[in-house]
Formats: C-alpha cells, sequence, structure tokens
C-alpha cells in the first residue's frame, strides 16, 4: 500500500497509463505523429539558439518527454526546447565556454542537470506557489523581451551575414551597418518561408507549418543547389543516439551556472505553468504546481545527461497536441519514439536545409511570443502593471536576457512590496438595508454619529504598519472632535506581524489619550491568537472585540444613548 501511494504521489503518470482508456489510442498515436512533425524543426531551430550543434536539440527532447509523461500531471504538455530557455542558457554559458565547443556543450550538460536539481528541489520543498511570484505582466514583458532578442539575433542568418553576439540594440545597429553585404539567395529564399509560415498561420492554424518550412527548404536547396550559390547549409548531422554521459566539470564553473541555473528554473518552471495550466482549465482537471516542478526537473537531468540542454513547457507543441486531441501523457512517448526514428534514420536529407530556413523558423516562433492585445488592455485597466511589463520588456533587450530575469525578479519583488505596502482602505456608513459600506462608492450609505467605522484591506505587516496609523490618523482627524470610538472592521485582515501588532497597540494608546475608543470587530482566528500572543487583546478589552460591525456599532449607540 505505501508503494502504491509512492507511485502515485510521485509518479503520477504511471497511474494514469496504468488506467490508460483506449479510446484514447488512436487520438493520442495522431497527436503524437503531429507533434513529431513540429517538434523536429523546431528542435533543430532552437538547438542554433541555445548555441549548439542542431542535432542536441533533438537529444535535448527524448529523456525530458518520457521523463514528464511518467512523473508529470499535465495530460496535454508537451517539454521540449523552448525560446526563452534556449536564450538563458546561451546567456550563461557563452561568457564561460571562450569559444570551445567541446567546453559549451559540457557547460550546457552541467547546466542543464544543475536546473534539474534546482526544480526537484524546490518541488520537495513545496515551492510550486512561485508560479505566482512572476504576475502575468512581467512574464509577459519578459516573453515579449525574449522575442525581440531572438528576432535581433537572427537578422544576420536571414541576411546571410553574420552578427556579434550582442545587446539587441548593437546588434540592430551592426545589422544596418552591413546591409550591404546581404546575400541575396539567402535572403530571397528566407524570407520566402518566413512569408509562407506567416500565411499558412493565417489560412491553416492548426497547419504543422515548421517541418512543410524544413521540407521545402531542403527541396529548394537541392533542386537549385543553394549551396554552390553560397547559401549557408546546416551539413551533416550525426546519425545514432547519443550515450548516456556526465559531463566533465570544472568546479570554478559552478557558482556562476549555479545563478544561471536558479534563473532557468523560476523562467522555466513560470513558463510552462502558464501553458499547463491554461490547457488543464480548458480540458477540465487540475495539475499539481509541486509535482510539476519535479517533473520538470527529473526532464532537465534527463536532459543533461543525454548531452542535451535544460527544456521547458513547448506552447506551440502543446497546441498542437490539444488541436488535434490528444488524451494523455502517452502522446508525449510516442514523440520521444518518433525522434528516435529520426535520429536513426531521416538525418541525411537535413544536412541540405538552409541556414536561413531555420532564422525563418525562430523568427516565426518568436513573434508568437508576442502578445499585444493583452499589452493594449493592460494600459487600459492598470497603467501600473503596463509600466512594469516594459520595463521588464526594456530590461531584456538592453541588460541582455539572463540579467533579464534579475530585472524580473526585482520588479517583481518591488511591486509586491508596494501593493503590500499601501493597500486599499475604506471609511464604511451604514446602508438603508442595515449593511456597512464604503462612503465614498455608496451614495445610499450614512456615517454613524460619533464613530468612525475603517477597514483596512490587508494582513497588517511590517511594510504597511505605518501607513496603516497614517490612514487610521487621518480618518480620525477628517471626522472631526465629535469622533468617541473608532471601529476597525479586520474582515480583510487575515494576519499579523509583530511590527503590525506594536502599531496597533501604539494606535490604541494613541487613541485614548485623544478621548476615542478602539474596537475590533470581525477578526479572523490568526488575528485574535496573535492579539493573544502580544497581550493586545488585554491592552484592547476583550469586551471590546465583537463578531460583527453592527455588534460593534450596537454598542456603541447603546453606550452613548
Amino acid at each position: 500500500m505505501t508503494t502504491r501511494r509512492g507511485i502515485a504521489r510521485f509518479l503520477p503518470g504511471v497511474v494514469a497509463l496504468a488506467h490508460y482508456d483506449r479510446a484514447w489510442l488512436r487520438p493520442d498515436l495522431v497527436a503524437g505523429v503531429s507533434v513529431a512533425a513540429v517538434a523536429v524543426p523546431i528542435a533543430i531551430a532552437y538547438a542554433q539558439l541555445a548555441g549548439v550543434p542542431p542535432e542536441y536539440g533533438l537529444y535535448a527532447s527524448i529523456l525530458p518527454l518520457v521523463a514528464y509523461a511518467l512523473f508529470g500531471t499535465s495530460r496535454q504538455l508537451i517539454l521540449a526546447p523552448d525560446a526563452a530557455t534556449c536564450a538563458i542558457i546561451a546567456a550563461v554559458v557563452t561568457p564561460l565556454a571562450g569559444g570551445v565547443q567541446d567546453r559549451y556543450l559540457a557547460l550546457t550538460m552541467t547546466l542543464s542537470i544543475i536546473t534539474g536539481v534546482v526544480c526537484i528541489a524546490s518541488g520537495l520543498a513545496r515551492l510550486g506557489f512561485l508560479t505566482t511570484f512572476l504576475s502575468r505582466p512581467i512574464l509577459s514583458g519578459y516573453l515579449n523581451g525574449i522575442a525581440i532578442s531572438i528576432i535581433c539575433g537572427q537578422l544576420g542568418k536571414l541576411f546571410g551575414f553574420a552578427l556579434t553576439p550582442a545587446g539587441s540594440f548593437r546588434q540592430v545597429a551592426e545589422f544596418v551597418s552591413k546591409l550591404d553585404q546581404t546575400h541575396a539567395a539567402t535572403l530571397a529564399v528566407g524570407l520566402g518561408v518566413f512569408v509562407g509560415l506567416r500565411v499558412l498561420k493565417r489560412v491553416a492554424p492548426k497547419f504543422p507549418a515548421p517541418i512543410l518550412a524544413v521540407v521545402a527548404g531542403i527541396v529548394l536547396s537541392q533542386v537549385l543547389r543553394l549551396g554552390d550559390r553560397g547559401v549557408a547549409l546546416l551539413g551533416a548531422i550525426p546519425a545514432g543516439l547519443p550515450g548516456l554521459r556526465a559531463p566533465d566539470l570544472d568546479p570554478r564553473d559552478l557558482e556562476p551556472l549555479a545563478y544561471g541555473a536558479l534563473g532557468l528554473a523560476l523562467i522555466s518552471f513560470n513558463s510552462a505553468m502558464v501553458t499547463a495550466r491554461g490547457f488543464a482549465a480548458r480540458n477540465h482537471y487540475e495539475i499539481d504546481a509541486n509535482q510539476e516542478f519535479i517533473a520538470l526537473g527529473v526532464a532537465d537531468i534527463g536532459a543533461g545527461l543525454l548531452q542535451g540542454f535544460a527544456v521547458s513547457g513547448a506552447d506551440s507543441r502543446t497546441a498542437v497536441n490539444d488541436s488535434v486531441g490528444g488524451k494523455s501523457q502517452l502522446v508525449g512517448l510516442v514523440v520521444a519514439g518518433l525522434l528516435v526514428v529520426t535520429l536513426l534514420f531521416l538525418t541525411g536529407p537535413l544536412a541540405a536545409l538552409p541556414i536561413t530556413v531555420l532564422a525563418a523558423v525562430l523568427i516565426h516562433s518568436a513573434i508568437g511570443l508576442f502578445d499585444f492585445a493583452s499589452l493594449a488592455r493592460l494600459r487600459r485597466i492598470n497603467p501600473r502593471e503596463f509600466n512594469l511589463s516594459i520595463v521588464t520588456l526594456l530590461g531584456v533587450i538592453t541588460v541582455g536576457v539572463l540579467p533579464g530575469v534579475g530585472v524580473a525578479v526585482g520588479l517583481a519583488l518591488i511591486h509586491l512590496v508596494a501593493s503590500t505596502s499601501h493597500p486599499h482602505d475604506a471609511v464604511l456608513g451604514r446602508a438603508a438595508d442595515g449593511d456597512y459600506r464604503d462612503l465614498s462608492r455608496d451614495p445610499d450609505a450614512r456615517p454613524v454619529p460619533g464613530l468612525v467605522i475603517f477597514r483596512f484591506d490587508s494582513r497588517l505587516l511590517f511594510v504597511n504598519a505605518d501607513h496603516f496609523k497614517a490612514r487610521v490618523r487621518a480618518v480620525v482627524a477628517d471626522a472631526g472632535h465629535g469622533v468617541r470610538g473608532l471601529v476597525l472592521d479586520a474582515t480583510a485582515i487575515a494576519s499579523m506581524d509583530s511590527t503590525g501588532a506594536a502599531a496597533l497597540g501604539e494606535l490604541c494608546a494613541e487613541l485614548a489619550d485623544r478621548g476615542v475608543l478602539l474596537v475590533i470587530a470581525e477578526a479572523h482566528a490568526p488575528l485574535r491568537d496573535m492579539l493573544e500572543r502580544t497581550g493586545l487583546h488585554e491592552r484592547i478589552g476583550n469586551e471590546h472585540l465583537f463578531r460583527t460591525v453592527a455588534d460593534a456599532v450596537a454598542r456603541h449607540e447603546a453606550v452613548t444613548a
């Protein structure tokens, strides 16, 4: 029984496959073939983005798919190379590798394994709540910045010349200065493929356009002999599967790789969870965020041991899976099997693929990361969060992809502190139906003579304790000299720390000196516990702790009658 519970807890995919509905087999097989048709060209393209040879994108896709099918809780999510994670990998590894390819590959493997360990530890520590740490506006700004960085980095390959890896602004400046070096045939092929991808997305959004782009590129290359015309080709891809091995590690690299792994784990987990939760909601089931952390960690370790790199939730491939009717984690196993077949038997034709085609696929995919509609809506409904999103975007394209993680985390913390330090509050009045409502919003509500009813819509913590005292002083002063009591409506004060308790005690004494009695209504159990532990319940008086605001008002009116 204990073994079964352990399997159910840590291997939910095994349980799901053990109770597999055979009616799902056909849609799962169709979905697997469809996802593989998209996954092969995108994996090769994203390998270029991560800075490794093309076959390593396929290596990075196999074991993560198997691991997630066993450890994951989403029925639709596909783990695979992802634009944001590949951009971060390149940003972390490039400065450390010194241009040595073997060292670069070892570092990407090590980074993937360390990231996996961080994810597993986070899942076991039940840190799945970090999926909400980066708010949607900040995550959107980060992904928009990644999209711009990818596009800027691929423009040179699209036009047929090299660009120095640098910030987006410098790459654009270098791109403009080298426009006279444009290779016409390279640009014609790349631009034609890009236009075709955009048209297919509009007229047939469910069609696996990247595989068509790759096939078209290979055919054009062989028919027109593009290699002889100076168009750069992908070159030979080794056939066969890589062996499992641990990477060579220089202990001096551990610290920078660990920092990179923390950022990579945070971004890849948040990105995967946005995708997983979206499709889980669409298909009416729940996912376990802590288990998802563990599943992502096992997948990253598997990718690293198979000489690949860290992965994340792939929204485009997950969307393909869902759109063609994928029902279970079996889809991931089918895709992994087809990737193995590709590596064993289908690498030969890929040698003729023009690199400009991969650039077109990457730019097309990067455009899919943009979410202008959400930005426009955010600007309309919450200008402050819109500004946070834009600042995050600018951080990514100015200071770089990896420092952009720090910008995103810093802005998330600033936003959290700012929203907590100055929460909403309200002065309440009595309405005709006897309810107590915000005087500034309900014209029918009227103040209770001699009484201020104040609601503070947040926990009372060190970050807002001074603001709380200032607001109480202000509302009491605004009420005039006839005030004899203040009712603190504690409905929204779910808890209080020691600083908040000290502020409440100081306020109680200050109001008493002014002849104003402080009473508390609707305090929840955690707040009452804190009042008892700090002795505030004695200073305020147990008789001044009321179950409801109405009870507190009735007591005031009885005393003052």
